[in-house]
C-alpha cells in the first residue's frame, strides 16, 4: 500500500489530511516535528512526505535537507507564509512542490496523486534506452543516477525528471509550462517560478559554471533545452 508521511505540529491539520488520504486508500503516518519524521522514515517505507515549514524541534526546511541526504521520495511543503522567498527556500532545500496555508485538502490530494504518478513513471524507465549521455553528463534511468565527470550528483526526484525530459529530447526547446505539465503530470494552471527554481538548482549541481551553463541552455523568451 502506498504510504504518506504527514509532518505538522498542528494535530487538527494532520487529522484533516489523514482523513482525505485514508479515504483514497493511502496508508498514513503522522509526525509532530522533524525529528519524529526522521525516526519514522528510518523504520517505515514511505512513498511521499507532506512537510510543514514552521515546527518545533526541527523545522521543515532543515528536515527537508536531512531527508534529501538519504531519501529521494517526493516532498510537498506546507507553509503559512506566502512570500516568494519562502517558496524559493523550500524548493532549494529539495522540496518537489509547495502549498500555502490555508489550503484546499482536495487540491493537496491532487498534488499528492500527481507526485506519486510522476514517481511511478520515473521508476519504470524505457528499458531500451536506460542510459543517456550528454558530453560528460551521464543519466542512468534504471539506477535513477546522474554523474558528471564520473562524479555522482544527488538530485531530487523532480530535478531528475526535468533533466531526463530535456536530455531525452535533445535539441527540443521546452517552455516552462510544458515542463511543468510533463514532469508534474498536471496542467500548469498558475504562474510562478517553480520550474525556474528547479532549473537553477539543477545548474548549481551539474554545471561547472551555472552562469554559463554547458548542459541546460536558456532560449530567451521560449524556454530551456539541452543541445544535440
Amino acid at each position: 500500500m502506498t504510504a504518506v508521511l504527514v509532518v505538522d505540529d498542528d494535530p487538527e491539520i494532520r487529522d484533516v489530511i489523514h482523513v482525505y488520504l485514508r479515504n483514497e486508500g493511502y496508508s498514513v503516518f503522522e509526525a509532530a516535528d522533524g525529528l519524529q519524521a526522521l525516526d519514522i522514515l528510518q523504520q517505515q517505507t514511505v512513498n511521499l512526505v507532506i512537510l510543514d515549514v514552521m515546527m518545533p524541534q526541527l523545522d521543515g526546511i532543515r528536515t527537508c535537507m536531512k531527508i534529501r541526504e538519504t531519501w529521494k521520495i517526493p516532498i510537498i511543503m506546507l507553509s503559512a507564509k506566502e512570500e516568494d522567498i519562502d517558496k524559493i527556500n523550500g524548493l532549494t532545500t529539495g522540496a518537489d512542490d509547495y502549498m500555502t496555508k490555508p489550503f484546499n485538502p482536495l487540491e493537496l490530494l491532487a498534488r499528492v496523486k500527481a507526485q506519486l504518478r510522476r514517481q511511478s513513471f520515473t521508476e519504470a524507465p524505457n528499458q531500451n534506452d536506460d542510459v543517456i549521455r550528454v558530453q560528460d553528463l551521464v543519466i542512468d534511468r534504471a539506477q535513477h543516477q546522474v554523474k558528471v565527470k564520473d562524479q555522482e550528483v544527488s538530485l531530487t526526484p523532480i530535478e531528475f525528471a526535468i533533466l531526463e525530459l530535456l536530455a531525452s529530447h535533445r535539441g527540443q526547446v521546452f517552455h516552462v509550462d510544458r515542463i511543468y505539465e510533463k514532469v508534474w503530470k498536471e496542467a500548469s494552471g498558475f504562474s510562478d517560478n517553480t520550474v525556474m527554481v528547479h532549473i537553477r538548482n539543477l545548474r548549481e549541481k551539474i554545471e561547472v559554471n551555472p552562469r554559463r551553463p554547458q548542459y541546460i541552455k536558456t532560449v530567451w523568451g521560449v524556454g530551456y533545452k539541452i543541445d544535440k
